[in-house]
């Protein structure tokens, strides 16, 4: 394959053949996609919408909702995050809505924003646990604490 890019347009050339050809985005850091360019599998994706996504997690719960805007929200673009949040929701049907919930709660304070993420909470059932209390206050002081003045 073989790609002339000008300011304008973006071609793309097999064996000396034009296959495509589209405008160039103006817009900085975004993607521009023709659904018909995209596999079949993932055009099945283009007719989703982030809103779509956010219903499905209410069916769930609150916390389950907060995570999928979550992930939808760390993307440039949030279909880059279509399938993250399909295998999310859809381990609700595997472990049930209710241990889905419980692992978004426990993933939400960790920074966890991936289908990875949630499906070892779920497979440890660390879902299941408690979680601790944060300590309260600073640390007791003791002879291995060297403090701020000892970076000088």
């Amino acid at each position: 394959m073989d790609i002339r890019a000008t300011e304008k347009v973006v071609e793309i050339f097999y064996q000396r053949s034009r296959w495509a050809s589209h405008r160039r985005s103006q817009a900085q850091g975004r993607y521009s996609t023709q659904s018909e360019h995209m596999p079949p599998a993932h055009q099945k994706y283009s007719e989703w919408s982030p809103e779509r996504f956010l219903r499905w997690a209410e069916e769930v719960g609150p916390k389950t909702t907060r995570l999928i805007a979550a992930a939808l929200d760390a993307r440039h673009h949030p279909r880059q995050a279509y399938r993250s949040c399909l295998g999310m929701l859809g381990l609700g049907k595997r472990y049930s809505n209710a241990r889905l919930e419980a692992a978004c709660g426990r993933a939400l304070p960790a920074g966890i924003r991936s289908y990875k993420g949630i499906r070892n909470i779920l497979e440890n059932k660390l879902d299941q646990l408690e979680l601790d209390d944060p300590p309260a206050g600073p640390l007791p002081g003791h002879a291995n604490i060297r403090g701020e003045s000892y970076y000088n």
